[in-house]
């Protein structure tokens, strides 16, 4: 017999986000620990407070835990389902003590991070790490899916989404692809860009056989001092480049998220959007994969890999990432 016990749960596991406006500034003073000025955040702050102080991450997490939760349960899976946040309620260490008051003694955790960074990898190990140290005796154990960013249910909805914004404009409108930017010392730790340019180059060839789309790989929603190197470029000087080299429509395609939360809606449908227009650009979003059933499938083969040693599937050389996280992996 093995000396571990069965997964008897399913764990989703994201950033989190306010509730609402009296939750804003202790969100953000968590997240950033007295790393950032007080006037940073207030500035912040108002990105949230443009809408309502309630960040749409929460509710797209539920939608996707209960779409999870009926695939499961459709694939025969006897698993219960809990979400957690690392930085806002429900948090994890919350979540690890009622999983463990209910008798969950183990269970596989979905982050939503389709890529290997340290804050989309590492952080969220970490975290575990210390949620159950805090929980003590008793504590589940939780165990984090592989990273995703080539699945064929990744790639397959952010095509379909992209192919219909790429429908709303002339057939030679560039793409700028984007995701969120890194300080670049974590990025020569880990695969994050080479992921990145990886889902774009097959999220770009499947939407556009005929390669008529010129794109670009570029970033976002920085928060790091000045006197910090962070992955560049950023949207808002490429949207100004692409102005001045005479471009008049421009798709913007979020591979680096997998829901509309506010870097998306603030950054992109707010900032960046209003950026285009001053520049004369006219710019269309393509959405992000949400609640897309295939990207749901994939969640359930992603368990179904761990569970039954089902097949990885994978697109692209880089993958599938390792099943285990290699102690260290992803190091600020």
């Amino acid at each position: 017999m093995s000396e571990w016990p069965p997964y008897d749960a399913f764990l989703l596991l994201s950033f989190g986000g306010p509730e609402g406006p009296d939750d804003v500034m202790p969100f953000l003073e968590r997240v950033t620990g007295g790393r950032v000025p007080a006037s940073r955040l207030a500035t912040v702050a108002e990105h949230y407070h443009h809408f309502g102080g309630r960040s749409p991450i929460n509710d797209q997490n539920r939608a996707l835990l209960a779409a999870v939760q009926a695939e499961l349960v459709g694939a025969g899976l006897d698993l219960r389902c809990y979400w957690a946040n690392r930085n806002w309620h429900p948090l994890l260490a919350d979540t690890l003590l009622r999983m463990r008051d209910d008798g969950v003694r183990r269970a596989l955790c979905f982050v939503t991070s389709a890529y290997a960074s340290h804050s989309g990898c590492r952080q969220y190990l970490d975290a575990i790490v210390t949620a159950r140290a805090e929980l003590g005796e008793g504590a589940p154990g939780v165990e984090k899916l592989r990273a995703f960013f080539d699945h064929p249910g990744f790639v397959g909805p952010l095509a379909a989404r992209l192919g219909r914004a790429l429908d709303q404009v002339g057939p030679e409108a560039p793409i700028a692809f984007t995701a969120h930017s890194v300080p670049a010392a974590w990025a020569e730790t880990s695969d994050y860009v080479r992921q990145l340019r990886a889902t774009a180059g097959l999220v770009a060839a499947r939407a556009d056989p005929a390669a008529s789309h010129p794109w670009d790989l570029v970033f976002q929603s920085r928060s790091g001092p000045p006197s910090q190197e962070w992955l560049e470029p950023d949207i808002g000087a490429h949207l100004s480049v692409l102005a001045a080299a005479g471009a008049a429509e421009v798709v913007v395609d979020p591979i680096g998220f997998v829901s509309d939360h506010l870097e998306v809606v603030w950054d992109l449908d707010t900032e960046a959007a209003a950026h285009a227009d001053r520049l004369g650009v006219r710019m269309v979003r393509a959405d992000t994969v949400g609640t897309d059933p295939a990207f749901v499938a994939m969640v359930r083969e992603l368990v179904q890999e761990r569970i039954s040693g089902a097949p990885a599937r994978a697109l692209s050389p880089l993958g599938p990432h390792h099943t285990h996280c290699p102690a260290g992996c992803c190091p600020r």
